[in-house]
C-alpha cells in the first residue's frame, strides 16, 4: 500500500529531527570557535605599515597590512608578528589597532631575519598620524590583553585550529581548519631565506594580510604564528605555513633581553644528500632509516632506527663539535631530547637551542649507539 500524506509527513519529521540532534554538535563545535574568536581578539592587532623603496625621482610609497599579538614577555607587552610585515617601515611609519578602534604606535621595534620574527613594544606616548596631527593615547590600564600561549611540541596533526589576521587589509577576520603537518622545513619563501624553519601547515585559510598574526587552538592559546602561503594565485589555497609559538616565543624573549638570537653553533658541515631508504633489521623487521648512497646498509641492524638523522661530512676545528669528540661519517640520532629527521631538522634544533650548557646527543658510529654531550657556543 501507498503510505499516506500523513505518514509521509511523519517520517519526514523524525528525519528532520535526527538530523537537528546530530547538527547540534557542529553547532557546540561552532559555539566554541566564537567564543574562542571573541576572547582572543582584543589581543590581536590589525598591523599597517607605510614603506618606501628606491630613491629620488623613483621613489614609491605604499602601505603594508598585517597582523600581530599581543605576549607579555620580560614584564612588557610587545606585539609578535613577522619581520616582513614591517621590514623597511620606521616606527613613525607604523599604526597598530586593536579590534575596538584604538591605535597604537611601537616604541622599539627589534627583528631577526633568520627566522622572521619582530616584535614591537607598545607604547602610551602620542600617536602621530601622518598629517592629522596627535592623537591622545589610551594610558596603561587600557593596554591591549596578552594573549595566552600553549607548548607547541604538543600540537597533534589533525587539531582544530583558528586563525587570526587581517587579509587584504580586512582586520580581525577568523578561519578555522585544521593542523595538516608539522616540521615543514627548506621552504622558500619570499625573496629572502629564512635560515631557522620548522613550520606548522595548516588549511586554515591564511591569506596576504594575514602574516603575524595567531593560530590558535580551541583553548583559545597561540600555538603558531602564520607567516606564509603556498599558492600559485595569491591567494589561500589551502597551503598556509606558522612559525611554532614555542620557536617564535624564544626568539622575542632573546630579542628583548639580548638584542639578537643568540643562535647555537655546533661546528659540523652535514650531508644534504643524505637520503632516505628502507633496509631490513636484525629481527626482520623493516625500519626507515637515512643513507647515503656511499653507506653500506649493513652496518645499520638495530630495531631503534626508526627516524632519519643527519650525518656528519666534516668537523670543524675548535668547534663544540669537535670538544664533544664527533667524527666524520657520524649520525646524528638525537639531540637534546629530540629524534633527528633530517639536516635541516638539526640545523634548526642546535640554532634555537640554549648555549654554554652541556646538552644529551645520541649518535651512530659503525652501527653502534653512543651518547655524548655537547656544550654549543654562541654563532660567530
Amino acid at each position: 500500500m501507498m503510505p499516506t500524506g500523513s505518514q509521509i509527513d511523519s517520517h519526514r519529521e523524525r528525519l528532520f529531527n535526527e538530523l537537528a540532534e546530530e547538527v547540534a554538535q557542529f553547532d557546540r563545535l561552532g559555539n566554541l570557535v566564537r567564543r574562542v574568536s571573541q576572547l582572543v581578539k582584543p589581543s590581536v592587532i590589525h598591523i599597517e605599515a607605510h614603506k618606501v623603496t628606491g630613491k629620488g625621482a623613483a621613489a614609491e610609497s605604499y602601505d603594508e597590512a598585517g597582523s600581530g599579538v599581543v605576549l607579555e614577555i620580560a614584564g612588557d607587552r610587545w606585539v609578535l608578528t613577522n619581520r616582513h610585515v614591517i621590514k623597511g617601515a620606521s616606527a613613525d611609519q607604523i599604526v597598530m589597532r586593536t579590534s575596538d578602534g584604538r591605535r597604537w604606535a611601537p616604541d622599539k621595534i627589534l627583528m631577526d631575519a633568520s627566522t622572521d620574527v619582530a616584535v614591537m613594544k607598545l607604547t602610551t606616548a602620542p600617536y602621530r598620524s601622518r598629517g592629522t596631527g596627535r592623537r591622545p593615547m589610551p594610558t596603561a590600564e587600557r593596554m591591549p590583553p596578552a594573549a595566552r600561549i600553549a607548548d607547541s611540541d604538543f600540537v597533534q596533526i589533525g587539531d582544530f585550529v583558528i586563525a587570526i589576521g587581517s587579509p587584504f587589509g580586512l582586520s580581525h577576520s577568523v578561519t578555522f581548519g585544521i593542523m595538516s603537518a608539522k616540521g615543514r622545513r627548506d621552504l622558500s619563501l619570499g625573496e629572502e631565506r629564512i635560515d631557522l624553519q620548522d613550520f606548522f601547515q595548516t588549511d586554515a585559510a591564511i591569506n596576504p594580510g594575514n602574516s603575524g598574526g595567531p593560530l590558535l587552538n580551541l583553548r583559545g592559546e597561540v600555538i603558531g604564528l602564520n607567516t606564509a602561503i603556498a599558492s600559485s594565485s595569491g591567494g589561500s589555497e589551502g597551503i598556509g605555513f606558522a612559525i611554532p609559538i614555542n620557536m617564535a616565543a624564544r626568539v622575542a624573549e632573546e630579542l628583548i633581553l639580548h638584542g639578537e638570537l643568540r643562535r647555537g653553533y655546533l661546528g659540523v658541515t652535514l650531508d644534504p644528500e643524505f637520503a632516505a631508504a628502507e633496509f631490513p633489521t636484525g629481527s626482520g623487521q623493516y625500519a626507515s632509516m637515512k643513507l647515503s648512497p656511499d653507506s653500506v646498509s649493513s652496518l645499520y641492524q638495530e630495531d631503534e632506527l626508526k627516524f632519519g638523522g643527519a650525518r656528519v661530512k666534516n668537523v670543524r676545528a675548535g668547534s663544540p663539535a669537535e670538544a664533544a669528540r664527533l667524527q666524520n661519517n657520524d649520525i646524528i640520532l638525537q639531540f637534546d631530547g629530540c629524534l633527528i629527521e633530517d639536516d635541516d631538522h638539526l640545523v634548526a634544533r642546535v640554532g634555537m637551542a640554549p648555549t654554554n650548557e652541556p646538552l644529551e646527543m645520541v649518535i651512530l658510529r659503525d652501527g653502534k649507539r653512543y651518547r655524548t654531550e655537547v656544550t654549543l657556543r654562541q654563532m660567530p
